[in-house]
């Protein structure tokens, strides 16, 4: 697989640090206009026939193997096209959103478990990648969902993965939301982000605003990184659910055998 290897790209995922800096900085500059196309025209739902054919060809459609049958997602797998091809033949950044992490899954399930917890609110995706969770919000009746998502490309992939699942494309954001200041959102829902300890300090106090400032409930999905597990934000965090993650996801996120929904109280 490209990225250097797709178990090296997990466990740069996993493990964050400074290799994972790195990486996500190194894009290929050819791909500026289309990162730019892309930017403009996910929010409305209509996307670059280019992209849009591109995305189709690159990624297979599966709703198995994850803790969400009900979801139907477009990801990379063993028989993408770019599995196996060299790194430099893929024209974006690293695309992350074309997996189904983990801390993802649980979030998706609980919600689906649970409608009650978005039913009629509004709800905030933070670092969506494939929009599963934005889609379980929906599923769910939330009235308002937004994902937020800084790689366009994942903008781009949330507008197929909503028409899969037969639904009208939510509003999804790409710039970097943390630090800023942001509507009142019913409840901010963020998986798999703590894997890196500078990018971990800024979630927590930005979430600590949200919360304090407008009363935000937060839910956090996280396998058990060690920049979560170890992070101060574990003394402000209440265990709603955990969940068994199925063999294959086991096998693709270093042998973490659960993840774990959190709420944050700050």
């Amino acid at each position: 697989m490209i990225f250097w290897g797709w178990r090296h790209l997990m466990m740069m995922h996993f493990h964050g640090g400074e290799i994972f800096r790195k990486a996500v900085k190194q894009k290929n500059p050819s791909s500026c206009l289309l990162w730019r196309c892309c930017l403009q025209r996910t929010s409305g739902g209509t996307l670059d026939p280019k992209l849009r054919a591109f995305l189709e060809e690159v990624t297979e459609i599966t709703s198995s193997g994850h803790l969400t049958p009900e979801i139907k997602l477009r990801l990379l797998t063993p028989r993408s096209r770019f599995w196996n091809e060299k790194s430099s033949l893929w024209p974006f950044g690293d695309p992350y959103w074309a997996f189904y992490w983990p801390g993802g899954q649980g979030l998706s399930r609980y919600l689906l478990d649970n409608p009650k917890v978005v039913e009629m609110k509004k709800v905030l995706d933070l670092g969506s990648g494939c929009g599963a969770t934005a889609i379980a919000a929906v599923m769910s009746g939330a009235s308002q969902v937004v994902a937020n998502d800084i790689d366009p490309v994942a903008g781009a992939a949330m507008v197929l993965n909503c028409e899969l699942n037969n639904l009208n494309p939510f509003t999804i954001l790409t710039e970097n939301l943390i630090g800023t200041e942001v509507d009142c959102w019913d409840l901010i829902v963020l998986g798999d982000m703590f894997y890196e300890e500078q990018l971990a300090d800024g979630l927590h106090r930005w979430l600590t605003k949200c919360v304090h400032d407008h009363g935000t409930k937060v839910l956090i999905g996280d396998p058990g990184r060690p920049h979560f597990v170890s992070h101060q934000i574990q003394r402000q965090l209440h265990k709603v659910k955990e969940y068994p993650l199925t063999e294959s996801t086991q096998k693709e996120n270093n042998g973490s055998t659960s993840t774990m929904v959190w709420d944050y109280r700050p």
